[in-house]
């Protein structure tokens, strides 16, 4: 595991290494240089060259992938500093009497749920990707933005909010859900390194 860690480490070191580009970095910047998310000091980020030659299909389509992973990891994080913190459903996750509070924390939990456990989460969310999250960026019904996963169906008071507000708080979500993939994946290594980290405790 710690092996697979360090190679994944250098990938994402290399990721940052001037890479050779068809097309200039300023004229990627100017196509999309008015994007949320393009802030200071980096600008326009695009370490990788994703955006070569990308048309607007292409950038949405990395927004909605962006967004997406990011909601996942702040649902992960949050999950982390949780359960760590002693939180856990009441009953048993399987039939033969395996307690929610014997699941172990971190990348332990997957080998101690159940396999017919991980197979339910597996459909479940297979379910959810293919039939109710959807929005303009993989197929479904235009929404206002990329990552409009309402369906018509959700609000929360969003209607209520200004132009100005909703572009706000889209960057924040948007910032936030970096924020979480970094530091999920922080968790992730230190788990492997093990010691104690603030807040977290014990890895």
């Amino acid at each position: 595991m710690k092996l697979i860690i360090a190679s994944f480490l250098a990938g994402s070191a290399a990721a940052f290494a001037p890479a050779s580009q068809k097309i200039s970095s300023s004229a990627v910047s100017m196509a999309f240089e008015s994007e949320l998310g393009v802030q200071p000091p980096l600008g326009l980020f695009d370490p990788l060259g994703l955006l070569e030659d990308a048309d607007q299909d292409r950038f949405d389509r990395l927004r909605y992938i962006e967004i997406k992973h990011g909601r996942i990891c702040m649902l992960g994080f949050l999950g982390q500093i949780v359960t760590r913190y002693g939180v856990r459903l009441p009953g048993d996750i399987d039939f033969s009497g395996t307690s929610f509070e014997s699941i172990p924390n971190g990348w332990a939990a997957v080998q101690a749920i159940p396999e017919s456990g991980l197979l339910q989460m597996l459909a479940f969310v297979g379910f959810l990707e293919g039939f109710v999250m959807l929005d303009s960026a993989n197929g479904a019904e235009p929404g206002e933005f990329v990552g409009d996963l309402r369906n018509g169906s959700l609000d929360f008071g969003w209607d209520t909010f200004d132009e100005e507000q909703q572009d706000f708080k889209r960057g924040v979500e948007l910032n936030n859900g970096r924020a979480a993939m970094l530091g999920l994946l922080g968790l992730m290594v230190h788990e492997q390194l093990g010691g104690e980290l603030p807040i977290v405790g014990q890895m």
